[in-house]
């Protein structure tokens, strides 16, 4: 028997439903996850797309409704590979409790660094199509924190797309449209749409975007993604908590992260506020971020320009020019030394490599320091 309907979970789809295979399909189930998935079916097990998970137990969709299993056999030592929402899973049914005894290789991981020293990576959701970026106009816009939240959306293998909520605190067009550029220099390559759940402006282009697959909602606490995500479902799921007009800033709304069926089609993971948004080997997402710096670092004269003060260098003859921004340098160079940072915590030969390259660069300064006292 099924168990007791997810809390925030559309009714319509935790009733049994008539054809195993298409019963999924609004949950993204398609030919590829039945090919990969035949081998667990030869063993009884039954598919099934995690929608919740806590305190080591997980709710799982399945053909015949919702299940509630345990997590006990998918629970190793590396944190990047326990059950998470979004995965397809392959479910033991048969028997008290209901166990998740492995799931399908994901598509698509959105992870991120925690915040303990140990810098162990936390996924937050799989097999996510469009990664969802909520920006509040109702306080100042932190470009720097939209590029992180973008660094990791690229690399999470998930198309990014920026969301700006509660336009309608911002009347005057001529400052919305100054905003949305802003951003959109911001966010090369990345779409980037003004939403207002209050006036219902351009939600009804946002449900169209995520109504083709799985969508995840991000975003810091006050960003408004529970009144996104009750936009785009209809109806008043997620509870909504008030912003202090000081900051913008509110209390996490949202504690866990809860996979929702749309109305308009597709599936909705929303997730709490991040207050910390760590990059976790996330070099490519970061380049992606920063195409226009990568593009002008292919034209300085030496392969391994580090943009400082090299002779020849293209990207700070970008800056110089006025063509590039010095704002989006420095946070390029940011990015890239906290996720070297990172990495280099779990690579030893990493680690010895950029101790070294600290050394050489030391002495070349030591140098021209030397050159230039002597030349005074």
């Amino acid at each position: 028997m099924p168990g007791p309907p997810c809390e925030g979970f559309p009714l319509s789809l935790s009733a049994p439903l008539s054809s195993p295979l298409s019963s999924l399909t609004p949950l993204g189930w398609d030919a590829a996850w039945e090919a990969e998935f035949a081998p667990h079916a030869e063993q009884g097990l039954v598919p099934g797309r995690v929608v919740r998970v806590d305190r080591g137990q997980c709710d799982v969709m399945t053909a015949d409704g919702l299940v509630r299993a345990d997590t006990a056999f998918v629970t190793p030592h590396d944190p990047l590979r326990v059950i998470c929402t979004g995965d397809w899973a392959a479910v033991e049914t048969a028997g008290n409790p209901r166990y998740v005894k492995t799931y399908l290789p994901r598509r698509t991981a959105f992870v991120r660094s925690t915040s303990s020293q140990r810098s162990e990576g936390q996924i937050l959701a799989a097999n996510v199509d469009h990664a969802i970026i909520a920006v509040s106009l109702a306080v100042e816009l932190d470009l720097g924190r939209i590029e992180r939240f973008l660094a990791l959306a690229w690399e999470s293998g998930a198309q990014p797309l920026v969301v700006l909520t509660k336009a309608d605190l911002v009347p005057d067009p001529v400052t919305l449209a100054h905003l949305v550029q802003d951003v959109e220099t911001t966010a090369p390559g990345v779409d980037v749409l003004t939403v207002s759940s209050h006036t219902g402006e351009g939600t009804d282009v946002l449900a169209a975007v995520v109504a083709g697959g799985t969508s995840v909602l991000l975003g810091i606490s006050g960003a408004g993604k529970s009144t996104l995500a009750n936009a785009l479902l209809g109806a008043d799921v997620m509870e909504v908590q008030a912003t202090r007009d000081v900051d913008g800033k509110g209390r996490h709304t949202t504690t866990t992260r809860n996979l929702l069926a749309l109305p308009g089609g597709g599936v909705l993971i929303d997730t709490p506020g991040l207050r910390g948004v760590g990059l976790w080997d996330a070099e490519a997402g970061v380049g992606q971020v920063f195409s226009e710096i990568e593009e002008h670092a292919a034209r300085c004269r030496f392969h391994d320009c580090a943009h400082v003060a090299e002779p020849g260098c293209a990207v700070l003859a970008a800056v110089e020019s006025g063509e590039l921004p010095e704002r989006r340098l420095e946070s390029y160079r940011k990015l890239l030394r906290e996720n070297q940072r990172i990495v280099a915590k779990t690579d030893a030969r990493l680690r010895s490599e950029i101790r070294r390259d600290w050394r050489l660069k030391s002495a070349v300064g030591r140098a021209n320091h030397a050159a230039k006292r002597g030349q005074a």
